[in-house]
């Protein structure tokens, strides 16, 4: 492959990685791979989570950070929290805020206190012209609707990530604007529709993921997932769409940079 990679979504915490020695291994690793630009999320492991994902992405060339609370730790969002989230965005590399959502799998959070931090948080987002990281598991529509409620969509920019959807799901998502990210699952033998979902998807809306620790791809699958990995699933990406890893990496590269507006 000779294109960059760009991994849109994946948690290079010190918390994952064995501290900051741990994190410069898996960054360099990382760009020995191709896979010169990372997104760390800074949410799904409670406040402080945020902080650290903006201190590596300062740390390192190539990689920016997302802000914000996933819908587990929505328990803890108060106006202490908020306050802080909002203060990290004065860093040139904080360019998202998510990921942010429901979560109606684990209910780690009260549904209603979701809710509540789900909107919450959109109207933050919308003030600081930040696009939103969506997470949304077994939330029945109501992503959908609260989206639709607050109007998201003329802020800039949404994307769900880790999509999980298929084809029906996604026509709502198009013409709404969104843009959404294929994750290591699409290599899976289980996962029929997410590769439909990304063999029809169009060219300018999607993204490759990680996710990383989690949800490492084929063949490499048990062990811990590392943003060098995604070039497994642009391989895979490029099989289901009849095309090339190059033409991909080079697709996903320019998505994930105009959104992000980097």
């Amino acid at each position: 492959m000779n294109h960059a990679i760009f991994d849109s979504h994946c948690h290079i915490d010190p918390v994952n990685y064995g501290g900051d020695a741990g994190v410069e291994a898996v960054i360099q690793t990382a760009r020995a791979a191709g896979v010169t630009r990372m997104l760390t999320v800074g949410a799904g492991y409670g406040d402080g989570c945020a902080a650290r994902a903006v201190q590596v992405a300062e740390r390192f060339e190539g990689v920016w950070a997302s802000v914000g609370m996933h819908p587990h730790d929505a328990g803890q969002v108060d106006d202490a929290v908020m306050a802080g989230l909002v203060a990290l965005c004065a860093s040139k590399k904080v360019v998202a805020w998510g990921e942010i959502g429901l979560d109606y799998f684990y209910d780690h959070s009260p549904r209603e206190v979701q809710q509540q931090v789900f909107r919450r948080q959109i109207r933050q987002a919308l003030e600081l012209k930040l696009p939103i990281i969506i997470h949304d598991r077994d939330s029945q529509g109501q992503v959908m609707r609260i989206l639709d409620e607050e109007q998201a969509w003329d802020g800039a920019g949404v994307l769900f990530h880790c999509y999980a959807g298929g084809m029906a799901e996604l026509e709502p998502l198009m013409d709404r604007g969104a843009v959404l990210s294929i994750p290591g699952t699409v290599t899976y033998s289980k996962a029929p529709e997410l590769q439909e979902v990304a063999s029809r998807v169009p060219a300018d809306r999607y993204l490759v993921e990680t996710d990383a620790p989690f949800l490492t791809p084929e063949p490499l699958r048990g062990r811990k997932n590392e943003p060098c990995h995604v070039a497994l699933t642009v391989d895979k990406v490029a099989e289901l769409r009849g095309s090339t890893a190059d033409e991909v990496a080079r697709e996903t590269w320019e998505n994930a940079g105009r959104f992000f507006g980097i």
